[in-house]
């Protein structure tokens, strides 16, 4: 009882353990990630950015089972939108929440004006993901005529708890962030934890990029342009700063766990969700990069992108179009950033004409550093074709860990 407890979902699922050590763990994680925020803050000042993983925040297998409740609602959504066109109308949402739930008129009033509080008669994707998050799922799959995918990945109340537990750790560093002026990284990590993590961004940047109370945004969420998911996810999230009026903020990446995500669905059989072709992820990419500027420059200030890349034509055509769009290099709203290590040619190139350049240093223990430094390497073999010179200075940086240099 000490080391562990029970979780019993709902609706028959197979009980969960969740042990306490791992629970105190992440407590001490927090305490680590502070003391890098300040450290952040002693070398910067207020211009430096810190990185965090969520996965060390709180239970990974956690993570997952947010990541089925919020792929299951998407699915309910996809279902309700018969024609495909991205929205619901009333009738339409009312048609099927009947077939599919157990409700009363005065609830399902209720729930029609939570999804559509401006009375548009449409309902979209933004609204409905916003009524049905992990936290609330309980309350309407209680309701289920049948016990289908939704139903089976509702949350236990004890998981419900770790969730809001896993969110309160995010929080209390976002204000330490925001306390002494550092910008928050949230890492990317694997797909099946990647919708959950999200979800936990959103809730940071409605709160710490508030437009109503902040001039620049505090929380920067991470895309990984090798998923065939993109640019559209990203899009997405855009109307969402716009719609709840608060600072959109990326960092985009190529991604480091193609091997692994290719191999999972391979596994598991479905599609990979990697783009085919290492020329389909770099065309993803620099399409990122041209939407979110040509975006600050139509709307003006409330975006900020960090440009994180070893690419040199990436860079490049980043530059071009700043140039094209008159932005000045030292715009605050476009950041550049590579690997501590590697890239110092482009790095030191865009910091001498004036870009605002940084370096992403990975400290810790070397067995801890050690595999982010290896999915690196493996990102820029198999992801960019840089055999050559970029992979023998990640070797020799790797050479420099083992022997404490």
């Amino acid at each position: 009882g000490e080391k562990a407890f029970f979780s019993q979902p709902p609706f028959n699922q197979p009980a969960r353990t969740y042990d306490y050590k791992s629970e105190l763990d992440c407590d001490d994680h927090v305490e680590i990630f502070k003391s890098c925020i300040r450290s952040v803050q002693d070398v910067s000042h207020t211009n430096g950015f810190a990185a965090l993983k969520v996965t060390a925040l709180g239970n990974p297998e956690l993570l997952e089972r947010m990541s089925d409740v919020i792929v299951e609602v998407k699915r309910l959504f996809a279902k309700f939108d018969e024609k495909n066109c991205g929205f619901i109308t009333r009738a339409e949402f009312i048609k099927c929440y009947e077939t599919n739930f157990v409700t009363d008129d005065d609830n399902l009033e209720e729930v029609i004006e939570t999804l559509d509080p401006n009375n548009t008669g449409m309902i979209d994707y933004i609204a409905f993901a916003k009524m049905f998050t992990p936290y609330e799922l309980p309350m309407y799959t209680q309701k289920c005529r049948d016990i289908g995918p939704l139903a089976l990945v509702t949350p236990s109340n004890e998981e419900i708890a770790l969730m809001k537990k896993m969110s309160e750790r995010l929080h209390t560093l976002a204000e330490e962030a925001e306390k002494c002026g550092t910008k928050l990284l949230i890492d990317a990590e694997h797909m099946k934890y990647q919708p959950a993590i999200d979800s936990l961004v959103l809730e940071l940047q409605q709160k710490f990029n508030n437009k109503e109370t902040t001039k620049r945004p505090v929380i920067f969420n991470t895309y990984q342009c090798y998923l065939k998911d993109m640019p559209e996810r990203m899009l997405t999230d855009l109307k969402r700063a716009e719609r709840f009026s608060f600072h959109f903020a990326a960092k985009l990446v190529r991604g480091a766990y193609m091997v692994h995500e290719r191999k999972r669905a391979k596994q598991m059989n479905y599609p990979s969700p990697i783009h085919d072709t290492a020329m389909d992820t770099h065309k993803c990419y620099d399409q990122c990069i041209e939407i979110l500027l040509r975006h600050r420059y139509q709307n003006g200030p409330g975006l900020e992108v960090m440009i994180a890349t070893h690419n040199k034509q990436s860079i490049e055509k980043a530059v071009e179009l700043m140039n094209e769009l008159n932005f000045n290099p030292s715009d605050g709203c476009i950041h550049f950033a590579q690997l501590y290590g590697m890239s110092d040619n482009l790095t030191f190139t865009l910091g001498k004409h004036g870009y605002n350049a940084f370096k992403y240093l990975p400290y810790g223990q070397v067995h801890e550093v050690m595999p982010y430094l290896l999915r690196r390497a493996q990102e820029n073999g198999d992801m960019l074709g840089n055999s050559g010179s970029e992979i023998s200075l990640l070797q020799k940086e790797l050479k420099n860990r083992f022997l404490g240099k």
